[in-house]
């Protein structure tokens, strides 16, 4: 009987050893050399293609340098001083100004107001999301063309001006004249055909992230199913990607240039403050020195903007200080 329990007990697996410490070192030395290796191209591109630009910018903006990178003479903050005086550039940021504040608010409410209309549907959700989601596969310069050429050209034969003929109205020269600014219907709708579909998305995901609970006590409640429940549930719960797509959007419309580049062209009204910047650095006199000076300036007015938005509208608050 004792011999029997003695090889029984023999017989059990010795309790496995812990793992030595040079174990965990090499271990977390492997997840080190994994994480530099997936994010060391990506941190070495932002530094030559995002930093050094910058950077080196910076430096230019305090130099006199007109067709040349490499500058000598110093100026101090004279380029600055002329960018700020220039009245092009000053009228560029005012007109983009009332542009931001037009369209962010419209592309916010057609974005969400698409989510909704989505997120009902009990059947082909997938392709009617893919529909609205797949122009913002097109690129601004595509999409520009395809509006001044085939849509918006001008001419007997384009299809918005076919299309207000069938009413007897006559042909409108969209892009060719300041004076009404049809220009401006031709940008704003490539932009909302460009942008709502990725923010439409965004929102969409928001929505299908707020508790049916929510829903449900405020249906016990008495609160009536549609504006009630989108005013009091759904809006307050969507507060935090709201925030999120206006401050994205307001950083969009600053930002403008290849559909204004594309579709204006020569002209010298309705300009970005983008396209100015690009007139004074590579234009006839290459002074590479004021557009560094005023591509600060711009960068600082979008910091700002975006800072000022984001506290006005709680960015950044934890849940319990909303």
């Amino acid at each position: 009987m004792s011999t029997t329990t003695t090889r029984g007990v023999a017989s059990s697996p010795a309790p496995a050893e812990p793992a030595k410490g040079r174990s965990r070192r090499g271990l977390g030395a492997s997840r080190a050399f994994n994480f530099w290796l997936f994010t060391g191209p990506f941190l070495v591109g932002l530094v030559i293609f995002v930093f050094v630009p910058i950077g080196w910018s910076l430096y230019l903006s305090f130099f006199e340098a007109r067709f040349t990178v490499t500058p000598s003479e110093f100026v101090g903050l004279e380029n600055y001083r002329a960018i700020l005086t220039d009245t092009d550039f000053r009228n560029s940021l005012v007109t983009f100004t009332v542009f931001a504040l037009f369209i962010v608010p419209v592309t916010w409410a057609l974005s969400l107001g698409l989510a909704l209309l989505v997120n009902r549907l009990r059947f082909m959700r997938a392709f009617v999301r893919s529909v609205f989601f797949l122009p913002t596969a097109v690129s601004y310069a595509a999409a520009a063309l395809i509006w001044k050429m085939s849509i918006f050209n001008g001419v007997r034969f384009g299809l918005a001006n076919t299309v207000i003929g069938w009413f007897g109205v006559e042909n409108i020269a969209w892009l060719g004249n300041p004076d009404p600014p049809w220009y401006w219907l031709v940008i704003v709708s490539v932009r909302l055909w460009l942008q709502s579909g990725f923010y439409m998305i965004l929102f969409l995901a928001a929505l299908q992230n707020i508790p049916r609970e929510l829903y449900e006590a405020a249906a016990i409640d008495g609160a009536k199913p549609g504006w009630q429940t989108f005013r009091y549930i759904t809006l307050p719960q969507l507060r935090a990607t709201s925030t999120a797509v206006i401050l994205l959007l307001l950083i969009a419309a600053y930002q403008a240039f290849d559909e204004f580049f594309i579709l204006l062209g020569k002209a010298t009204w309705g300009m970005p403050p983008l396209v100015e910047l690009y007139k004074m650095a590579l234009g006839e006199n290459q002074n590479y020195g004021a557009g560094s000076a005023g591509a600060l300036v711009l960068t600082a007015l979008i910091c700002l903007v975006t800072l000022f938005q984001g506290k006005l509208m709680g960015f950044g608050r934890g849940e319990e200080s909303q």
